[in-house]
């Protein structure tokens, strides 16, 4: 998977890394965007409106044997934005697509999509970074 995340910081203790159940046949790579499934479960991020469960914090190979994969939930990341928009320091943002984040709109507070918010301002001029405290 491209637009891996970029570990700046880890806060609290290392991260906070919180354990999810996934698939033995799952890869993912390490610093992808997982997406929260049913029964605390895992996944790629795939889709603009994924719930975040948090930064991979290891490498996941696939049918490996493991049917966990821990997540940073706690940290100042670098992370690939999803489109040509501005943002704003303090902006919060959301899941925009596979592996890639977006400004959050309106109403998304509610249904739980932010995971972090902008620690500056981007101007987005080609494929660039944000960094994003989650």
């Amino acid at each position: 998977m491209a637009n891996e995340a970029v570990i700046i910081e880890l806060l609290g203790n290392k991260g906070d890394p919180i354990q999810y159940n996934c698939a033995d046949g799952d890869a993912f790579p390490k610093g992808t965007i997982l997406k929260l499934s049913d029964n605390r479960e895992a996944d790629l991020s795939a889709s603009d409106g994924d719930i975040c469960a948090g930064i991979c914090a290891m490498e996941k190979v696939a049918s490996d044997g493991s049917t966990t994969v821990s997540a940073y939930t706690n940290g100042i990341f670098d992370l690939t934005e999803a489109n040509s928009a501005t943002i704003a320091v303090g902006l919060p943002v959301t899941i925009g697509g596979a592996n890639l984040i977006k400004i959050a709109a309106a109403g998304e507070a509610e249904t739980g999509d932010i995971f972090g918010h902008a620690l500056a301002s981007f101007a987005k001029q080609g494929t660039e970074s944000v960094r994003v405290l989650i």
